[in-house]
């Protein structure tokens, strides 16, 4: 079966698995490998039994099993493992073979391997993979960047086992990003963006549970309302049927049976950190990883209520009114989300010169992935018309909605401050509307406060240039000195 293969995969966990049975079935003869070969037989002779798969308990048998240029994707544990792989697989390639890494791993690693591949005669293409379980079997979403010269060979594999859209369902939910380690940079904002938009709904559930004391039926029947509105999405949509699950070991919702403490696995905190960097705005993603650790505190948190006091936590005026309203502001606060998602990703590009196509990158989330939605369509739309919007608030469509929330939204916040419900997510989305919209911001004063105690200097309004003030000759002296 020598050069029998199109397509070899690495790392048969069960994204990796699953993603390999995907690609056999576009018609692709598939070599396998896994460092506990005892994976590659179960494959071989289970799921992929009478199928297109060559099993191999080498890595040096898979490359000899693959037709030039070789394809070799790894799907394994991002980190130091992913370069121990490529140390390995290095040797064994031929000049224009193409190593592609499918994990979620961090851009900066990505930029630097693909360099250090593309020296060696290489090509390296760092490629976010979305979806989930389900995803990589049936349709992902795919982010491919790195080596320019390695998409002509990978699109044909990547565009057939990617999710479909469009009117024929016959767009791709795969397309080059860019560069280097763009493709990695933009599945870690999708990410972020998940991580807001799961927080978002996490609040709009704890609010109709315990202001309105809403049961799990009365759930499900809201969001399966709203999952046929301009929520649309998969998010909406899983959320709707888990509050229908029960228990097996009684007849409660397993829902309730669920500790209230979230994991994280750091994509969150990457985007976080490298929006500090880039001095932008991602408040959204950055108090949903907050939102996550402090669910983690649970020990504290059993403490806390026992001497911390606070209000009811019951909603006494109309209960359909109020929903509909935690309706609106979830989709205000939504737009946000992607709003502060695509402002990053902006400057990551002008700051690591990556020609994105925003309205693109907004395409390849319309599908497979875990923040499809249908207004990702007028996130499109709104890049098509300009290029270069500086902010999807500024589109027509996303400023009319905003207007339309506004009142509803302001309204849900301020009664959950009055009820002692945390809506961090809520509230940052609209602490960040209105300090946007502000022409004018407190941070004279602190810019004042910076160059009285630092010399930091400051701008002034009516004059061009940076100044300094002589702040202690200046000030008036306290009274009673």
């Amino acid at each position: 079966m020598s050069d029998s293969c199109d397509f070899g995969l690495i790392g048969l966990a069960v994204m990796g698995e699953n993603l390999a049975l995907n690609v056999e079935s576009r018609g692709y003869r598939v070599a396998v490998h896994n460092r506990t070969t005892s994976k590659v037989d179960d494959l071989i002779n289970g799921r992929a039994k009478g199928k297109q798969f060559v099993g191999c308990h080498t890595v040096e048998e898979l490359v000899s099993s693959l037709k030039t240029p070789r394809i070799v994707m790894m799907m394994v544990k991002a980190g130091p493992a992913v370069d121990s792989l490529i140390d390995t697989l290095v040797p064994l390639l031929s000049p224009g073979d193409i190593i592609v890494d499918g994990g979620n791993t961090y851009y900066a690693d990505t930029e630097r391997r693909t360099k250090s591949v593309e020296e060696k005669g290489l090509l390296y293409c760092g490629t976010g993979v979305s979806g989930g379980e389900e995803g990589a079997l049936l349709g992902p979403s795919m982010m491919p960047g790195g080596s320019p010269d390695a998409w002509p060979h990978v699109k044909p594999i990547f565009q057939a086992i990617a999710a479909k859209v469009g009117p024929n369902n016959d767009i791709p939910c795969c397309e080059w990003v860019g560069p280097r380690g763009a493709g990695h940079y933009v599945k870690m904002v999708h990410n972020g963006i998940e991580y807001g938009d799961m927080q978002l709904i996490c609040e709009a559930y704890f609010l109709m549970k315990e202001a309105l004391g809403l049961s799990n039926d009365e759930l499900y029947d809201v969001f399966e309302e709203w999952n046929r509105g301009e929520l649309d999405s998969y998010l909406i949509e899983i959320t709707r049927d888990i509050f229908s699950v029960k228990d097996g070991d009684s007849d409660d919702f397993l829902v309730d049976k669920i500790m209230d403490r979230a994991g994280a696995k750091g994509t969150g905190k990457w985007m976080s950190q490298l929006a500090l960097d880039l001095g932008v705005p991602s408040t959204l993603v950055t108090e949903a990883v907050y939102a996550r650790c402090l669910s983690a505190m649970k020990d504290s948190r059993v403490l806390a209520s026992k001497s911390l006091q606070g209000p009811s936590s019951t909603y006494d005026g109309d209960r359909k009114e109020f929903i509909e309203q935690i309706r609106q502001a979830l989709f205000a606060s939504k737009i946000c989300s992607y709003a502060q998602g695509f402002v990053q990703l902006q400057e990551a590009a002008q700051e690591h010169d990556w020609p994105l196509n925003f309205g693109d990158c907004a395409m390849l989330w319309r599908g497979g992935c875990i923040i499809r939605a249908v207004f990702l369509d007028s996130i499109k739309e709104a890049f098509d018309v300009n290029p270069k919007l500086e902010n999807l608030l500024f589109a027509p469509y996303f400023t009319e909605a905003i207007h339309n929330a506004q009142d509803s939204w302001r309204h849900v916040v301020a009664t959950a401050a009055k009820l002692g419900i945390p809506t961090p997510a809520f509230s940052a989305a609209l602490a960040y509307y209105d300090g946007l919209r502000r022409e004018r911001l407190p941070a004279n004063l602190l810019q004042a406060q910076r160059d009285y105690f630092g010399a930091h200097t400051f701008e002034r309004i009516d004059k061009d240039g940076w100044f300094h003030a002589e702040w202690i000759k200046l000030r008036k002296e306290p009274v009673g000195k």
